[in-house]
């Protein structure tokens, strides 16, 4: 999926927040917070069609595993596409994350990514993903977000007593990248 496909969906589905992919200095950027050298389980809340997905997939041990929490159906179906082992794509919302993660038998994750984008989701709804995303989280893990500004830091904060922001601007548009942790 290119372009023209973010474009489509952005104008058929309210929660899509992007006409374009996350740029590769944005994916970089992020993935600068997270240890690749061990064993991980990751969970991507609103990975669009995977391009986030894919590089991940490719910096991962064999033994590593990402669910993916994708409400678009297009965006799911592409992910699936990806056919690797390590990989779940999930056609639900993030809302669901502890139950999506009960069923894989996960009580924990190291990692959240989310390009979900919480300035258009209700503030309960706002909350009870932070809230799940702190449980789930072991005490070394981190919740690593990327949004087009920073109204997310003082939502991150009721929940994460450590969050840090920079910006990518090489992204169309500019993004605030968080790391959030305990």
């Amino acid at each position: 999926m290119g372009t023209l496909s973010y474009l489509r969906n952005f104008l058929k589905d309210r929660q899509v927040a992007s006409i374009t992919p996350t740029s590769r200095y944005t994916i970089e950027r992020v993935c600068r917070h997270i240890n690749f050298e061990k064993d991980l389980r990751i969970i991507e809340f609103g990975p669009a069609d995977g391009v986030f997905t894919k590089i991940i997939l490719e910096k991962l041990t064999p033994e590593s595993e990402i669910i993916a929490i994708e409400t678009n159906t297009d965006f799911a179906r592409s992910l699936r596409q990806h056919h690797d082992k390590r990989l779940t794509v999930v056609n639900r919302s993030a809302e669901d994350v502890m139950e999506i993660a009960s069923g894989r038998n996960w009580d924990s994750a190291d990692y959240i990514l989310s390009g979900i984008p919480f300035s258009f989701l209700k503030k309960d709804v706002k909350h009870k993903i932070l809230q799940d995303s702190a449980d789930l989280l072991g005490d070394r893990g981190f919740f690593l977000g990327y949004q087009t500004s920073s109204h997310l830091k003082p939502h991150l904060s009721a929940y994460f007593p450590n969050v840090q922001t920079e910006m990518e601007y090489l992204n169309i548009p500019p993004m605030c990248i968080y790391k959030a942790g305990k």
